[in-house]
């Protein structure tokens, strides 16, 4: 078993109930573990909710975190899934005066070089986003910088598994 820390994202499905994200993340606090990422979406059935923890730890953890979540949370199914078994992606938004669009052809290369897309345009600022590596992201903060960015957001690690899950199976079951 490995005892080595990683990044590990754990899936958790369940019934969408109030107070759940409390819940879970009290479990990881009362370990003093970090969670890296934490997302929440409806899961591919109607009243089933999805969290996506990723977390830095070592393999023994994750699957006692595994059997508290499933002994203090009224879960369907929880799941850990090593980096190799998923694709992690992240999202970054940059608020850019509107001139620079417009007078600064490099800012153009720039967009189409990093497959970063305008969300929207206005008088005073567009918006871009890029989604990929934590890497791509970060080299578009830093090659944008250089011309001003008035507002940047980034999202924590989001995560789908490469494989075929189980839980569908499971899920259709519990719905019916």
């Amino acid at each position: 078993m490995n005892t080595e820390k990683q990044l590990y994202t754990i899936s958790v499905y369940t019934e969408n109930n109030i107070g759940l994200l409390n819940r879970i993340s009290a479990i990881f606090q009362r370990r003093h573990i970090n969670i890296e990422s934490l997302n929440i979406s409806p899961s591919e059935i109607e009243s089933v909710s999805k969290f996506i923890i990723v977390v830095n730890m070592d393999e023994v953890s994750v699957k006692k975190i595994i059997g508290q979540i499933e002994k203090q949370v009224e879960v369907i199914k929880a799941y850990y899934h090593t980096l190799d078994e998923v694709i992690y992606q992240i999202s970054g938004l940059f608020k850019i005066k509107s001139e620079l669009l417009f007078e600064e052809p490099q800012i153009q290369n720039i967009i189409k070089e990093s497959h970063a897309r305008i969300v929207t345009v206005n008088k005073e600022f567009f918006v871009l986003e890029k989604s990929g590596k934590k890497e791509e992201v970060v080299a578009l903060y830093n090659q944008l910088s250089v011309f001003g960015i008035m507002q940047y957001t980034r999202s924590g690690l989001i995560a789908i598994t490469k494989e075929e899950m189980k839980i569908s199976t499971l899920l259709e079951t519990y719905n019916n």
